[in-house]
Protein backbone atom coordinates (compact mmCIF):
# COMPACT_ATOMS: atom_id res chain seq x y z
CA UNK A 1 0.00 0.00 0.00
CA UNK A 2 1.28 3.46 -0.88
CA UNK A 3 1.52 5.91 2.02
CA UNK A 4 -0.79 8.21 0.02
CA UNK A 5 -3.58 5.66 0.58
CA UNK A 6 -3.25 5.88 4.37
CA UNK A 7 -5.76 7.62 6.61
CA UNK A 8 -4.80 11.07 7.91
CA UNK A 9 -4.51 9.86 11.51
CA UNK A 10 -2.07 7.12 10.45
CA UNK A 11 0.21 9.73 8.89
CA UNK A 12 0.50 11.90 12.00
CA UNK A 13 3.64 10.13 13.33
CA UNK A 14 5.48 11.35 10.20
CA UNK A 15 4.33 14.99 10.15
CA UNK A 16 1.74 14.37 7.47
CA UNK A 17 -2.02 14.25 7.86
CA UNK A 18 -4.12 16.86 9.67
CA UNK A 19 -3.29 17.25 13.38
CA UNK A 20 -5.52 19.20 15.76
CA UNK A 21 -3.48 22.30 16.54
CA UNK A 22 -3.94 25.38 18.70
CA UNK A 23 -2.02 28.65 18.43
CA UNK A 24 -0.30 28.97 21.82
CA UNK A 25 1.84 32.02 21.10
CA UNK A 26 1.73 34.35 18.13
CA UNK A 27 2.47 32.19 15.09
CA UNK A 28 3.40 29.08 17.08
CA UNK A 29 1.01 26.12 17.03
CA UNK A 30 0.98 23.04 19.28
CA UNK A 31 -1.09 19.90 19.65
CA UNK A 32 -4.33 20.80 21.42
CA UNK A 33 -3.77 18.00 23.95
CA UNK A 34 -0.75 19.73 25.50
CA UNK A 35 -2.23 23.20 25.84
CA UNK A 36 -3.44 22.86 29.41
CA UNK A 37 -0.11 21.57 30.71
CA UNK A 38 1.85 24.09 28.65
CA UNK A 39 -0.23 26.90 30.16
CA UNK A 40 0.57 25.55 33.63
CA UNK A 41 4.28 25.48 32.81
CA UNK A 42 4.02 29.01 31.44
CA UNK A 43 2.38 30.21 34.67
CA UNK A 44 4.98 28.46 36.85
CA UNK A 45 7.81 30.11 34.95
CA UNK A 46 6.14 33.51 35.22
CA UNK A 47 5.78 33.08 38.99
CA UNK A 48 9.54 32.53 39.20
CA UNK A 49 10.60 35.53 37.16
CA UNK A 50 10.87 33.95 33.71
CA UNK A 51 8.89 34.50 30.52
CA UNK A 52 8.35 31.43 28.38
CA UNK A 53 9.05 32.32 24.78
CA UNK A 54 8.61 29.83 21.97
CA UNK A 55 11.17 29.86 19.17
CA UNK A 56 9.74 26.83 17.35
CA UNK A 57 6.74 24.56 17.78
CA UNK A 58 4.75 22.44 15.32
CA UNK A 59 6.64 21.89 12.09
CA UNK A 60 5.04 19.71 9.38
CA UNK A 61 6.90 17.25 7.16
CA UNK A 62 7.07 19.76 4.32
CA UNK A 63 8.81 22.33 6.52
CA UNK A 64 11.36 19.82 7.82
CA UNK A 65 11.94 18.59 4.27
CA UNK A 66 12.59 22.17 3.17
CA UNK A 67 15.12 22.68 5.99
CA UNK A 68 16.85 19.41 5.10
CA UNK A 69 17.05 20.14 1.38
CA UNK A 70 18.18 23.75 1.86
CA UNK A 71 20.98 22.62 4.16
CA UNK A 72 22.00 20.02 1.60
CA UNK A 73 22.09 22.69 -1.14
CA UNK A 74 24.07 25.12 1.01
CA UNK A 75 21.20 27.60 1.32
CA UNK A 76 21.14 27.22 5.12
CA UNK A 77 24.23 27.06 7.30
CA UNK A 78 25.62 23.70 8.39
CA UNK A 79 26.91 23.66 11.97
CA UNK A 80 29.57 21.38 13.40
CA UNK A 81 29.24 19.52 16.70
CA UNK A 82 30.17 22.70 18.59
CA UNK A 83 27.45 24.74 16.89
CA UNK A 84 29.90 26.60 14.64
CA UNK A 85 29.51 27.03 10.85
CA UNK A 86 31.25 24.38 8.77
CA UNK A 87 31.98 23.78 5.11
CA UNK A 88 29.48 21.74 3.12
CA UNK A 89 30.85 18.21 2.47
CA UNK A 90 30.88 17.11 -1.16
CA UNK A 91 30.43 13.42 -0.35
CA UNK A 92 26.72 12.54 -0.09
CA UNK A 93 27.06 10.35 2.99
CA UNK A 94 29.24 12.88 4.81
CA UNK A 95 26.72 15.58 3.92
CA UNK A 96 23.86 13.51 5.32
CA UNK A 97 25.63 12.99 8.64
CA UNK A 98 26.62 16.66 8.80
CA UNK A 99 22.97 17.67 8.49
CA UNK A 100 21.96 15.09 11.09
CA UNK A 101 24.26 16.68 13.67
CA UNK A 102 21.57 19.27 14.42
CA UNK A 103 18.59 18.46 12.16
CA UNK A 104 16.26 15.49 12.26
CA UNK A 105 15.32 13.49 9.21
CA UNK A 106 12.04 14.66 7.68
CA UNK A 107 9.33 12.35 8.95
CA UNK A 108 11.38 11.65 12.08
CA UNK A 109 11.41 15.14 13.59
CA UNK A 110 9.58 15.32 16.90
CA UNK A 111 8.46 18.86 16.06
CA UNK A 112 5.88 17.49 13.65
CA UNK A 113 4.03 15.88 16.55
CA UNK A 114 3.02 19.28 17.92
CA UNK A 115 4.21 18.13 21.36
CA UNK A 116 7.75 19.52 21.17
CA UNK A 117 8.82 23.15 21.44
CA UNK A 118 12.05 25.14 21.45
CA UNK A 119 12.03 27.58 24.36
CA UNK A 120 13.99 30.49 25.80
CA UNK A 121 13.47 33.04 28.55
CA UNK A 122 12.00 36.13 26.96
CA UNK A 123 13.01 38.22 29.98
CA UNK A 124 16.70 37.36 29.47
CA UNK A 125 16.75 38.05 25.75
CA UNK A 126 18.43 41.38 24.92
CA UNK A 127 16.35 43.80 22.90
CA UNK A 128 16.83 43.20 19.20
CA UNK A 129 18.76 39.97 19.74
CA UNK A 130 18.00 37.20 17.25
CA UNK A 131 17.95 33.86 19.08
CA UNK A 132 20.11 31.21 17.41
CA UNK A 133 19.27 28.20 19.60
CA UNK A 134 22.87 27.22 20.38
CA UNK A 135 24.60 25.55 23.35
CA UNK A 136 26.34 28.86 24.14
CA UNK A 137 22.98 30.54 24.68
CA UNK A 138 21.84 27.75 27.00
CA UNK A 139 24.92 28.13 29.20
CA UNK A 140 25.02 31.90 28.85
CA UNK A 141 22.08 34.30 28.77
CA UNK A 142 19.48 31.56 29.36
CA UNK A 143 21.43 29.56 31.97
CA UNK A 144 19.19 30.46 34.94
CA UNK A 145 16.09 29.61 32.92
CA UNK A 146 17.42 26.16 31.97
CA UNK A 147 18.71 25.47 35.48
CA UNK A 148 15.21 26.10 36.81
CA UNK A 149 13.69 23.81 34.19
CA UNK A 150 16.28 21.10 34.90
CA UNK A 151 15.30 21.08 38.57
CA UNK A 152 11.63 20.73 37.68
CA UNK A 153 12.31 17.96 35.18
CA UNK A 154 14.43 16.05 37.70
CA UNK A 155 11.67 16.29 40.30
CA UNK A 156 8.99 15.30 37.77
CA UNK A 157 7.25 18.61 38.46
CA UNK A 158 6.99 20.01 34.94
CA UNK A 159 3.45 18.88 33.99
CA UNK A 160 4.65 16.11 31.67
CA UNK A 161 7.39 18.11 29.96
CA UNK A 162 11.02 17.05 29.82
CA UNK A 163 14.11 17.20 27.64
CA UNK A 164 14.62 14.72 24.79
CA UNK A 165 17.97 15.51 23.20
CA UNK A 166 20.38 15.00 26.10
CA UNK A 167 24.00 13.79 26.39
CA UNK A 168 24.39 10.04 25.98
CA UNK A 169 21.13 9.51 24.11
CA UNK A 170 21.44 8.75 20.40
CA UNK A 171 23.70 10.67 18.03
CA UNK A 172 21.87 13.97 17.67
CA UNK A 173 23.71 16.64 19.61
CA UNK A 174 22.09 17.76 22.89
CA UNK A 175 19.51 20.51 22.49
CA UNK A 176 18.91 22.22 25.80
CA UNK A 177 16.27 24.48 24.27
CA UNK A 178 14.07 21.57 23.10
CA UNK A 179 11.41 20.24 25.48
CA UNK A 180 8.56 17.81 24.89
CA UNK A 181 5.26 16.79 26.46
CA UNK A 182 6.13 13.11 26.80
CA UNK A 183 2.71 11.57 27.64
CA UNK A 184 1.23 12.97 24.42
CA UNK A 185 4.23 12.30 22.19
CA UNK A 186 4.40 8.67 23.35
CA UNK A 187 0.80 8.15 22.33
CA UNK A 188 1.35 9.72 18.92
CA UNK A 189 4.51 7.72 18.23
CA UNK A 190 2.82 4.39 18.91
CA UNK A 191 1.83 4.21 15.25
CA UNK A 192 5.30 4.86 13.83
CA UNK A 193 6.64 2.34 11.29
CA UNK A 194 10.06 2.49 9.68
CA UNK A 195 8.66 0.70 6.62
CA UNK A 196 6.13 3.49 6.15
CA UNK A 197 8.84 6.11 6.50
CA UNK A 198 10.83 4.28 3.83
CA UNK A 199 7.85 4.42 1.45
CA UNK A 200 7.49 8.14 2.13
CA UNK A 201 11.14 8.75 1.25
CA UNK A 202 10.85 6.69 -1.91
CA UNK A 203 8.06 8.99 -3.08
CA UNK A 204 9.68 12.27 -2.03
CA UNK A 205 12.33 14.56 -3.51
CA UNK A 206 14.73 14.47 -0.55
CA UNK A 207 18.44 15.30 -0.69
CA UNK A 208 20.82 12.38 -0.02
CA UNK A 209 17.94 10.05 -0.89
CA UNK A 210 20.10 7.14 -2.07
CA UNK A 211 22.23 6.99 1.06
CA UNK A 212 19.27 7.62 3.39
CA UNK A 213 17.41 4.63 1.96
CA UNK A 214 20.47 2.39 2.01
CA UNK A 215 21.31 3.32 5.63
CA UNK A 216 17.80 3.75 7.01
CA UNK A 217 17.91 0.85 9.49
CA UNK A 218 21.12 2.07 11.12
CA UNK A 219 19.97 5.68 10.95
CA UNK A 220 16.86 4.71 12.90
CA UNK A 221 18.95 3.08 15.62
CA UNK A 222 21.09 6.19 16.03
CA UNK A 223 18.86 9.12 15.14
CA UNK A 224 15.20 8.07 15.54
CA UNK A 225 14.45 5.34 18.09
CA UNK A 226 16.65 6.71 20.93
CA UNK A 227 14.27 9.68 21.11
CA UNK A 228 11.10 7.61 21.42
CA UNK A 229 11.02 8.07 25.20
Amino acid sequence: MSFTDMESADLLPYGLGSPELVEFQNGYFVCKDICSDLARLDALLKENGFRLRLESAYRPFEKQLSIWNRKARGELALLDEFGKPMQRPQDEEELMYAILTWSALPGASRHHLGTDIDVVDGNACPEGYEVQLTPDECTGMFAKFHKFLDARFAANEAFGFSRVFVPGRGKIKPEGWHIAHLPTSRRLLDGFSLDTLRRIYEAMDIACKRVILSRLDSLAEDFIYPYFI
